[in-house]
């Protein structure tokens, strides 16, 4: 059995988890999903929707707001009790908080930013490696439960089975005995960060925007099209953008269902953040650019002259 530990916030379900759920289910195991905190009644009665077996909602004092300390409680209690193979996580930076110290306390190994599954067994894991220069087939040695972390952008969520009725859901309260930690100003900073890993569309600039005077073009396209801003890394070095709108192996790894690169010639580093988009399109004058070789879509021609046609054709 594979237990997927899903991320919700208000009641709303992380888009990355249903993407762990997309990889559990390519296991063809039985899949239970597992969400905690305040607000999982709501993400469970959404989660229910996917063809699982059981979903478990977890609330109960010390999880009103997260904590490593009792999210990590809480979470090993159900792991102990229903005894899985696997447990699989979507790699968030909340489960980088936690995840470790799950593994820690029930002293199982943990494998963590994994981008696909083979079946099989043992079921085997594919971790990029050397920046993504290559990819390694794992598999886990050692008593179960197993703990997985997948990247975001790995599994395509519009390939999630949904089952012909809701699966049950069981509430469960959590004796959480010890929270050393307050959520405190770290958190109030996060919750105004931009997190592009939720956003549906994405304008990404490159080197090819040429000045940080050129950034508002990118940002009235980013606007016309209800899309997040975002950038390569030579920009955000550069003091263009905030380092949080990032994109890459040092940054942010997304899955938009639109990702509009503009001026990016698509090195390695940048393409191993945005790769699992749904549909990539490119502008870049320089034909040649290895960004066209991934891109659904390419447009081989001046950015200062495309865009502004794009802009004027959205609006109209």
């Amino acid at each position: 059995m594979i237990l997927v530990i899903a991320e919700q916030k208000d009641g709303q379900v992380n888009r990355a988890s249903w993407e762990a759920i997309v990889a559990a289910q390519q296991t063809a195991e039985p899949v239970v999903v597992v969400v905690a905190g305040q607000g999982s009644a709501a993400a469970a009665a959404d989660l229910a929707a996917a063809q699982v077996t059981e979903v478990v909602a977890i609330d109960g004092p010390g999880l009103a707001q997260y904590t490593a300390d009792g999210f990590t409680a809480a979470y090993a209690q159900v792991v102990a009790e229903r005894q899985p193979a696997h447990v699989f996580i979507a790699h968030t930076y909340q489960t980088r908080d936690f995840a470790p110290k799950l593994a820690a306390r029930l002293d199982r190994s943990i494998l963590t930013d994994c981008t696909a599954v083979k079946a099989g067994t043992p079921l085997t894991f594919v971790r990029p490696m050397f920046q993504a220069k290559l990819a390694a087939d794992v598999a886990i040695e050692g008593p179960a439960p197993h703990f997985v972390t997948f990247q975001i952008g790995s599994f395509k969520v519009d390939e999630l089975a949904k089952g012909s009725a809701p699966a049950p859901v069981v509430a469960v309260s959590a004796a959480v005995d010890i929270v050393r930690q307050q959520p405190d100003a770290p958190f109030r900073e996060a919750r105004q960060a931009v997190d592009l890993t939720q956003a549906e569309r994405i304008v990404s600039v490159g080197r090819g925007i040429k000045a940080p005077e050129n950034i508002p073009l990118a940002k009235e396209l980013a606007d016309a099209l209800q899309a997040e801003l975002a950038a390569s890394r030579p920009i955000c070095d550069a003091g263009w953008l905030p380092m949080e709108r990032q994109v890459g192996s040092s940054g942010q790894t997304v899955a938009p269902k639109l990702y509009l690169a503009l001026g990016i010639s698509g090195a390695i580093q940048h393409v191993v953040g945005m790769k699992g988009a749904r549909t990539i399109v490119a502008i870049n004058k320089d034909a040649e650019a290895p960004i066209f070789e991934l891109a659904d879509y390419g447009i081989a021609g001046d950015i200062f002259e495309v865009v502004p046609q794009v802009i004027a054709a959205l609006k109209a």
